[in-house]
């Protein structure tokens, strides 16, 4: 629910601003009232420190219909980078805890896994990600029902969780 904003200086704006060109408008909410619950698809994210990756990642689940699962560990998708990258998917993206997320649990990597076009589209999907450096740990691995990869005939050697979590929904959204 908006309200009724009040005009304040210029200044107080950049007293708070975290950028170098200070905001016009700033808001502020509840964490309480941010979006709560899962979607058919969700990302289960693991331990993504990176408030960029998860603000870019929240977008990208907006864009195409997708929940967001966090575990512990990962960066505050409230925090200011990643609402900023976000671009306001915060205010519209489900979030749930990790282990939260109902449907098969598809397991993310960057090689070896089953490509990402053959993965068979029956149920709910839960897309798990890990962090860039450190991946998915044995113990998360050994609870999901299946890999998968997204082919790379380039020569890079993978992707950044963000663009690679990005690709994933949008090959599960064009099949859908």
């Amino acid at each position: 629910m908006l309200v009724a904003g009040e005009d304040v200086a210029p200044e107080l704006l950049a007293d708070v601003a975290s950028l170098a060109h200070p905001p016009r408008v700033v808001a502020v909410f509840r964490r309480d009232d941010l979006p709560r619950g899962i979607r058919p698809v969700t990302l289960a994210l693991w331990r993504v420190a990176d408030p960029g990756n998860v603000g870019t990642l929240l977008r990208s689940a907006d864009a195409f219909g997708a929940a967001v699962a966090l575990s512990a560990g990962c960066a505050d998708p409230t925090g200011p980078k990643a609402v900023r990258a976000s671009m306001g998917a915060i205010f519209r993206v489900p979030l749930a805890e990790f282990g939260a997320a109902p449907g098969r649990r598809v397991a993310l990597v960057p090689r070896g896994g089953v490509a990402l076009p053959e993965l068979a589209m029956d149920g709910d999907v839960v897309l798990v990600l890990g962090a860039e450096r450190e991946g998915l740990p044995d113990d998360v691995l050994a609870v999901c029902e299946e890999r998968v990869s997204i082919p790379q005939p380039g020569g890079g050697e993978s992707l950044n969780v963000a663009m690679a979590g990005t690709v994933a929904l949008y090959e599960l959204a064009r099949r859908a």
